[in-house]
């Protein structure tokens, strides 16, 4: 049955890179891809397959159900894409002024797409059920995930598995990790507020700019001196504004940043601490604050036994030339919303390009597009097989 499935998606490929191109093209940014989810619904509406619009948002779920009674399993991909202008230079450069795929979204679709077709061929041999979830939303929190799961989209399914090509793993490659493997990402906005005065007379001001900068020094001693060495924790200020005329001192201050861990002590930790610090800090200038703090996507955490049996079924897959335990990555994913429901895991497929290789959310990000065959054949051969294990 896998030969089956890996002979017809290799015969798939090119159109899998249609797809990925048109949606390529064709991006929209988070929450607002009505025209995306209509292209999903169209595919499944001329393959006759049943799916669900409109959950949790701009979500599409479609089921295919084999001929045999098995276990139910859910496959997930995002279709989301960034407000980034993009600067490649290729045939399918997106063609919407500010906004582009830059974190491979667009390939994530196209490979569900595919392999939901070529699931639904192979039904009359297949056991079980099997569930496409095309979420909305991953890139910016709330995200798609928690309202999809409130809607049900979950509801049935024994197991999940989903998996994100990476343009800075090689490509062949099968990236795996029990446990942990991406990071809580929460965030803070701060206000910091002063007394404006004339910049020749700081003695009669607060001077808000002091204080933050004097703030963002005293933060980073929190991750070097509050959390245990032997766990992770990273606080990053990517915003500091005071927008004034040369000769005025700053009335106030606005900050923003993120917290990024692991382990649910740590992150309380860190929420705490922060709000301790900026308090101190803000007391002994004489000045006060304001803070947003706000819990963004858990971290992913993967169960073992989906992980040890992904890990397995990779090594056979066709394309596949390395399997091997991944770093842990500080990056977010609201993924990690499924694997408080159910069992399963997130895994990364090396989608390195030839030449130069651009992070993802670079304005010139790419990816090798035979690592979404590779991605296809891995979450296919998986869904399968589990119906076995």
């Amino acid at each position: 049955m896998t030969k089956e499935l890996t002979e017809k998606l290799d015969s798939a490929f090119e159109e899998m890179v249609e797809i990925r191109r048109y949606l390529h093209m064709h991006p929209e940014v988070s929450f607002q891809e009505t025209k995306t989810a209509q292209y999903i619904q169209d595919f499944y509406t001329n393959l006759g397959i049943p799916f669900e619009a409109n959950v949790g948002g701009n979500g599409v779920v479609a089921r295919v159900k084999g001929a045999l009674p098995g276990k139910t399993v859910a496959l997930r991909a995002d279709f989301d894409a960034l407000p980034i202008q993009d600067e490649k230079d290729v045939p399918y450069k997106s063609t919407v002024d500010g906004v582009m795929h830059a974190c491979g979204h667009d390939g994530h679709t196209a490979t569900l797409l595919i392999l939901a077709r070529t699931i639904n061929e192979l039904k009359d041999e297949l056991a079980g059920e099997y569930v496409f979830i095309h979420q909305h939303a991953e890139e910016y929190a709330p995200g798609g995930a928690k309202p999809m799961i409130e809607a049900g989209c979950l509801e049935g399914v024994d197991a999940i598995f989903g998996t994100h090509l990476w343009s800075l793993f090689p490509l062949g490659s099968i990236e795996y990790k029990t446990g942990p493997i991406m990071a809580a990402a929460d965030r803070f906005e701060i206000t910091i507020q002063g007394q404006g005065g004339h910049g020749a007379n700081p003695h009669q001001s607060k001077d808000a700019i002091v204080v933050a900068s004097q703030l963002v020094v005293n933060l980073q001693q929190l991750v070097a001196r509050r959390v245990d060495p032997t766990q992770s924790a990273v606080l990053s200020v990517g915003s500091f504004v005071a927008e004034n005329a040369f000769n005025i001192i700053a009335d106030n201050v606005k900050l923003a940043g993120t917290v990024r861990t692991f382990d649910a002590g740590v992150r309380d930790l860190m929420e705490r601490e922060l709000e301790r610090v900026l308090e101190g800090t803000c007391l002994a200038a004489d000045c006060t604050y304001t803070l947003k703090y706000t819990r963004g996507y858990p971290p992913v955490i993967n169960h073992k036994a989906e992980t040890e049996f992904l890990a397995e079924v990779a090594k056979e897959v066709p394309g596949v030339e390395l399997v091997k335990e991944s770093e842990l990555l500080m990056i977010g994913e609201d993924f990690g919303y499924y694997m408080e429901e159910i069992p399963g895991t997130f895994f990364f497929t090396g989608a390195m390009p030839e030449g130069e290789a651009y992070p993802h959310h670079s304005p010139k990000f790419d990816f090798d597009e035979r690592a979404m065959l590779i991605a296809a054949k891995t979450l296919g051969t998986a869904a399968i097989q589990y119906q076995t294990k």
